[in-house]
């Protein structure tokens, strides 16, 4: 049965929007002040990510949870940054925080979850790709 509600109005691709980028900006408020750690010119003290170092495996979160989240928000290779970021919060949780309890992975592995949904879902017919590829 079809839901004549939920296709007139685009229900889905809104609700997907509002995840988007709700998920994304709340992610940014994570990332930027490891951006800001990056940019302040101190010694980096941060997880060693596969014995990459401290400073790379710094750049790497950056762009798990700044960079990537910013193409997520425009819907711009929305699925290929999407898993970037849920890669990221997989190392977070079970690699920086590995000896932690549940209740301090919990954060990361929400994020995870969500990220996932939307490299399933795709970015949506409200995205930067869309308006791409219609022209």
């Amino acid at each position: 049965m079809k839901n004549t509600f939920i296709d007139n109005y685009n229900l889905n691709d809104w609700l997907l929007l509002l995840l988007r980028v709700s998920l994304a900006l709340l992610m940014i408020t994570h990332g930027y002040p490891k951006l800001e750690k990056l940019l302040s010119g101190e010694e980096i003290k941060f997880y060693n990510f596969m014995y990459l170092g401290p400073k790379i495996s710094l750049i790497l979160c950056i762009i798990g949870e700044f960079v990537a989240p910013l193409f997520v928000i425009v819907g711009y290779q929305t699925r290929l940054a999407a898993s970037v970021s849920a890669i990221g919060m997989f190392v977070a949780a079970f690699g920086a925080h590995y000896n932690d309890p549940l209740s301090d992975k919990e954060h990361s592995l929400l994020f995870a979850i969500g990220f996932i949904y939307i490299f399933i879902a795709g970015a949506g017919k409200y995205s930067l790709s869309k308006l791409i590829s219609n022209k």
